[in-house]
């Protein structure tokens, strides 16, 4: 394990005490509390989940727009009809089109953090899968980036709409702010997206569904929250 830091073992120091977890709300002030840094820190949520990751049926997978964003813009590329470009771009893309998109992008242009589509369009990118996939900027109808609406998921993406997916070990995490958001936005945004993965429980998963949650700065130790 690589050695921390002085500052994040200060941290760490001041929460040894902690003998049990904490409201959402106290949780978050801690991590507030923590050492500044010279830069903004994201703040994120974990939860650890009871499902077996390795069951299709018990992926916990999707996109959800915070209340109050996330405190980052998000380089957003359309892949649409002509007469859609125009509305793409100006809800926010920063380019958008079809054949010549995809051109442009097997030429090596990848200066974009989300790629959306509309349907019909799938037929059209779907040489770029090897390309997308692995970079995990495939559209994809689960995680809300292949839409009619193009125009709409554009804005939402650029505004900082956050895409979630379970890793192998059951966590699924997100950012849901910054550290110099008021203290009432990150517990409404946190609570938000922790209400979300509640309500997505499998059907299949049997037993405890959240067995633990955790909030975090980027360069912070996690403090774990009461469920």
């Amino acid at each position: 394990m690589p050695k921390q830091g002085k500052r994040y073992s200060a941290d760490a120091k001041s929460i040894e005490g902690l003998t049990e977890a904490l409201p959402l709300a106290d949780a978050l002030a801690r991590v507030k509390s923590f050492k500044k840094t010279k830069f903004d820190q994201s703040v994120e949520v974990c939860l650890h989940l009871g499902i077996d990751a390795r069951q299709a049926d018990q992926l916990v997978r999707g996109s959800i727009s915070l209340p109050h964003g996330i405190g980052k813009t998000k380089r957003v590329v359309a892949f649409c009809s002509d007469d859609k470009v125009d509305a793409a771009k100006e809800a926010g893309a920063i380019e958008a089109g079809g054949e010549e998109l995809v051109a442009k992008i097997e030429k090596g242009w990848m200066d974009f953090d989300v790629a959306v589509a509309e349907p019909p369009m799938m037929r059209v990118i779907s040489k770029l899968g090897r390309v997308l996939g692995p970079r995990g900027l495939m559209p994809s109808p689960k995680a809300g980036t292949v839409t009619p609406d193009v125009a709409q998921a554009v804005k939402d993406y650029a505004a900082g709409k956050v895409d979630f997916r379970n890793d192998d070990g059951g966590n699924v995490h997100a950012v849901v702010g910054k550290m110099s958001f008021d203290a009432e936005k990150l517990v409404e945004n946190a609570q938000t997206f922790i209400d979300t993965i509640v309500k997505m429980k499998p059907a299949s998963t049997k037993g405890q569904y959240v067995k633990k949650v955790s909030v975090a700065g980027t360069m912070t130790p996690g403090v774990p929250v009461a469920l």
